[in-house]
């Protein structure tokens, strides 16, 4: 599993001219899975995530979780975290889990997320075209990937 996330002061998703989720100060995460994710993975993420102290303290250092300062995550799918450009310039996305696959692990992932006590939780919608917008916050983005693939 793969997530981008993106420290923001604000962030939404929208729809079809629809705003369908939106938060203020937290993380936008945009997340990948891959045809070998299960369960394990996605709560390896989210426990990564939700403990990830890059919000400043009050002496300015990132030492924070988002949690800690009380923030939100927007939480979007977004397969194309595995395309693979290794060969020629059209990405392949055949690392990436198919659709029923991936909408499971995916509703997994943010009900689990949604679970976190303290944490707001929004959404995209899986498979859906999403224009998304943000305020990346320092800015400050970071890469996480399933110690399984890691390295």
């Amino acid at each position: 599993m793969r997530a981008l996330i993106q420290r923001v002061t604000r962030a939404s998703v929208t729809v079809e001219r629809k705003v369908v989720g939106s938060i203020g100060t937290g993380l936008l995460v945009l997340v990948g899975i891959h045809a070998s994710d299960g369960e394990p993975e996605a709560d390896w993420t989210i426990r990564k995530i939700c403990a990830l102290r890059i919000f400043d303290d009050d002496s300015g250092k990132m030492n924070r979780s988002v949690i800690d300062v009380r923030g939100s995550l927007l939480i979007v799918s977004q397969f194309t975290l595995y395309g693979d450009i290794s060969r020629g310039n059209r990405p392949s996305y055949s690392a990436a889990a198919p659709a029923d696959q991936a909408r499971a692990l995916y509703r997994y992932f943010v009900e689990r997320c949604r679970q976190v006590p303290g944490l707001a939780v929004e959404t995209g919608v899986f498979q859906a075209a999403m224009s998304v917008e943000l305020v990346n916050d320092g800015p400050v983005t970071i890469w996480c990937e399933t110690e399984s693939r890691q390295g």
